[in-house]
C-alpha cells in the first residue's frame, strides 16, 4: 500500500531549540519510524511546497516511566527528521507564530 506524505511526516517538534534553528531553515519534525530520507525530503516538499536540501535523522530512544507503584515502563521510541531548507526557499507555516 502506498503511504501519503500525512503518514510519513507526523508532526512538527516545537521546542526553544527547534525554534532558535528557525532563521537558518531547520525545521523538526516526528516521522514514520520506517521512513527513509528520501521519503522524508519528498512528502516535505509535497506538503508544504518547499525546497529541502538536507535530511538528517535520529532515532529518539523511549523515556522510563511509572505509574505510582507499577513496575517501570517505557514510553516508545520515535524518530526525529531535521529539515533543512535552500536558501531561497519560502519558511514553513506552521512555525511562523511560534518565535
Amino acid at each position: 500500500m502506498m503511504r501519503t506524505a500525512y503518514d510519513i511526516i507526523k508532526r512538527p517538534i516545537i521546542t526553544e531549540q527547534s525554534m532558535e534553528d528557525l532563521d537558518i531553515k531547520k525545521y523538526v519534525f516526528e516521522v514514520a519510524k520506517d521512513a527513509n530520507k528520501i521519503e522524508i525530503k519528498k512528502a516535505i516538499e509535497e506538503i508544504f511546497g518547499v525546497k529541502v536540501i538536507r535530511v538528517t535523522t535520529t532515532i529518539v530512544p523511549g523515556k522510563e516511566k511509572r505509574l505510582g507503584a507499577n513496575p517501570k515502563g517505557y514510553t516508545s521510541d520515535w524518530k526525529k527528521a531535521v529539515v533543512k531548507l535552500s536558501r531561497n526557499s519560502k519558511n514553513i507555516e506552521i512555525f511562523e507564530g511560534m518565535v
